[in-house]
C-alpha cells in the first residue's frame, strides 16, 4: 500500500494548476514557519519546499531560533498573513517547549490554512462541510480511495486522538459512513478493539510505548500506519510490518507510505488558496 503511485498524480495536477494560476498572474506561495532547531523540522520543511519548487510553487522560508517568544512567533504569522503575495500559511510542530501553538494558528486566515487547523476549519470539517482539510488525513483518505478499500459499514480503528490526525481522520470517516472508534492512551482492551476491525490506522510514533503485532489485526483487515520513528538506527512506524503482512490484506509501509501523500496535500491545499486568495484580488 505505497503512497508514491498515490501521490505522484496528485503532484502532476497541482504543477498543471500552478501553471495555470501562473498564466492568470497568481504566483501561487507557501510560506512556512519554523522554530527553533530541531533536526526532523528542518528536514520536513526541507522537503515541503523541495516539493513545492518541482510543482511550481514559490516558498517562504521564516526561521526563528530556539529563544523566539510566543509573541515573536505570532507576530511572524500575522506578517505573513497579512502579505496578498503569501497564499498559504504552515507553522511547522510541534513548536519548542513553552510556546503554545494555538495562537499562531488561530492568527492565521482560514483561506491561508494549508494545515486545516485553524478552529474554523476544524469547526467545518468537524460539522461536515470541509474546506481545508490536514494533510496527513486527507492523505490517508486518498489512499484508501485508490486502494479500493470500503469504509462505508465498516468497522475503523484510529489510534490517535490529536487534532492533527485522529479527530479529522473521525469526521472524514464519519463522513463516509464508517463506524469509528478512536483510541488512544487510556483506552482499555486496545488490542481486541483493533482485532474486530476492518479497517486500522495507528498514529503513535513511539515503539517504545507501542507496536501494533499481528496478534491485534484480523485476518485481511487493512492497516494504514500514520505514524514515524527511529528503531535501532531505522525509519519505522507503529506496526510490525514483516508480521502484520501475513494477516493482513493491506498494510502501509514506513517510510514511503503516508509520508509522500502529507507533502502531495500540502501542496493541492496550497493550489487551493492561492485560487481562493486569486479570486478574491479579482472582486
Amino acid at each position: 500500500m505505497a503512497g508514491e503511485p498515490v501521490a505522484a498524480p496528485i503532484r502532476e495536477a497541482v504543477a498543471g494548476a500552478a501553471a495555470e494560476l501562473r498564466s492568470g498572474g497568481i504566483e501561487p506561495c507557501l510560506a512556512t514557519v519554523l522554530v527553533g532547531d530541531d533536526p526532523a523540522s528542518a528536514t520536513y520543511v526541507g522537503r515541503k519546499h523541495a516539493a513545492c519548487g518541482e510543482a511550481g510553487i514559490l516558498t517562504r522560508d521564516v526561521r526563528l531560533g530556539a529563544g523566539a517568544t510566543q509573541e515573536e512567533v505570532l507576530g511572524a504569522v500575522r506578517e505573513l498573513d497579512s502579505d496578498p503575495s503569501v497564499h498559504g500559511i504552515l507553522v511547522q510542530l510541534p513548536l519548542p517547549g513553552g510556546l503554545d501553538p494555538a495562537p499562531p494558528i488561530a492568527a492565521i486566515s482560514p483561506s491561508k490554512d494549508v494545515d486545516g487547523l485553524t478552529p474554523q476549519n476544524a469547526g467545518l470539517l468537524a460539522s461536515g462541510r470541509p474546506a481545508l482539510v490536514p494533510c496527513t488525513p486527507a492523505g490517508v483518505m486518498a489512499m484508501l480511495d485508490h486502494y479500493g478499500v470500503e469504509t462505508a459499514g465498516r468497522a475503523v480503528t484510529i489510534i490517535n486522538r490529536s487534532g492533527l490526525v485522529g479527530r479529522p481522520l473521525c469526521s472524514l470517516l464519519l463522513g463516509r459512513d464508517a463506524t469509528v472508534t478512536v483510541c488512544h492512551s487510556r483506552t482499555r482492551g486496545i488490542g481486541g478493539i483493533c482485532a474486530a476491525s476492518d479497517v486500522i490506522i495507528t498514529a503513535v510514533g513511539d515503539r517504545s510505548r507501542f507496536t501494533l503485532g499481528p496478534e491485534m489485526v484480523g485476518e485481511g483487515a487493512v492497516v494504514v500506519d500514520v505514524a514515524i520513528s527511529r528503531v535501532d538506527g531505522r525509519l519505522a512506524g507503529d506496526v510490525d510490518y514483516d508480521a502484520v503482512i501475513q494477516k493482513a490484506s493491506l498494510v502501509s509501509p514506513v517510510p514511503g507510505g503516508v509520508g509522500p501523500m502529507t507533502v502531495a496535500m500540502l501542496l493541492r491545499n496550497t493550489i487551493t488558496a492561492a485560487s481562493l486568495g486569486g479570486q478574491a484580488g479579482r472582486r
